[in-house]
């Protein structure tokens, strides 16, 4: 092992290794689960999880700083403690002194040691209890679909409203649907028919402009959650839903109905094409806010084509983990884009009759 030297900055691994030894003191009781992310490190031990940031560049973040990591945690913490009070514990800083590691709250600074990073602390949820389990069991109740609702209402009737014009609005989904394209025809991935579909989706936020205008100029746009999956969802009493977009607040600046038209998505590609509607309606009606359907499958074809570009952007990487996994995954969303467009396509034959 190599020792670290006076006012060097520790590597990552020895940073891991602490923050591992802090879970599961000299080893006591179940081993410390590390997981790794495209932009954290996650280990749970016990009863907490500690979040540790990546020294990562992107085009849309960079963490390369402390200071970075240190905006981002603070962000963290306040935009998950909005639907996840008392997951998100507090912030901590990790300090160097002397060759030694110490973890002190942030409540407790200053303190002797160098800051060399930040973590957020958590408490850690059961498993079992992710909404993308209970439905791949088989074993949504009602009473689950009612507790969530529960919280979901309120939050998006509280939330402040965007302070976002029409035009950078469409601007905005836009310039998705074209990064989507830029990824998605890439030969290397070979996706069927990939070009047609694209240019269906183009084509149906055109014709659909005049209603998306309609949502911003009614002030329908919101600061939500910007990433509302079943994974991110935990059924404990009451709810709760982790994992906010805290990086940029732009992705949180979205209609609610975009955002359940996305829970619906991805709750079908767990196994349950039917709680996606019901959400869907029931906040409808709760919010006294009821879309054109039609709007709803544009929102969700265009979710469908981002979660296959995300999907197959795996395949891109250096060293990719389970290769086998992001092709088929991207095709069944795909197959949701098109059964989206379809449905557009149904209503606009019905009208014209």
């Amino acid at each position: 092992m190599r020792f670290v030297k006076v006012g060097e900055t520790p590597a990552i691994e020895a940073k891991l290794r602490y923050l591992e030894s802090t879970l599961a003191p000299a080893g006591i009781g179940e081993p410390v689960r590390r997981i790794e992310t495209h932009m954290s490190w996650l280990l749970l031990g016990g009863e907490r999880v500690l979040k540790l940031k990546k020294p990562v560049r992107s085009p849309f973040l960079d963490f390369t700083t402390v200071q970075a990591r240190e905006r981002n945690a603070r962000a963290e913490l306040l935009v998950n403690r909005r639907l996840a009070p008392r997951v998100y514990l507090g912030l901590l800083a990790l300090q160097w002194d002397g060759c030694v590691f110490t973890l002190v709250a942030q409540e407790d600074l200053p303190a002797a040691g160098r800051t060399v990073d930040w973590l957020v602390s958590m408490q850690r949820l059961p498993a079992a209890r992710m909404l993308d389990r209970v439905i791949a069991r088989g074993e949504l109740q009602q009473r689950d679909v009612d507790a969530l609702l529960e919280v979901l209402v309120p939050f998006y009737r509280q939330a402040p409203r965007a302070a976002i014009g029409e035009d950078a609005y469409l601007q905005r989904l836009r310039d998705e649907l074209a990064t989507s394209r830029t990824v998605l025809v890439m030969p290397r991935f070979d996706l069927p028919q990939i070009h047609g579909l694209l240019d269906r989706t183009d084509r149906a936020v055109a014709s659909h402009e005049d209603m998306l205008r309609a949502r911003v100029r009614g002030r329908r746009i919101v600061e939500g959650h910007g990433d509302l999956r079943p994974e991110h969802v935990c059924l404990v009493e009451p709810p709760v839903v982790i994992d906010a977009l805290e990086f940029d607040v732009r992705l949180r600046e979205l209609d609610p109905f975009d955002e359940l038209s996305f829970l619906g998505l991805e709750c079908a590609m767990a196994g349950n094409s039917l709680v996606g509607p019901q959400f869907l309606a029931r906040c409808a009606d709760a919010l006294d806010d009821h879309p054109p359907t039609a709007l709803l499958r544009v929102h969700t074809a265009h979710r469908a084509l981002l979660r296959a570009r995300l999907s197959v952007a795996h395949l891109l990487e250096a060293e990719v983990r389970t290769p086998h996994k992001w092709r088929p995954q991207a095709e069944r969303y795909l197959q949701h884009a098109c059964d989206a467009l379809d449905g557009l396509d149904t209503l606009e034959a019905q009208r014209s009759r």
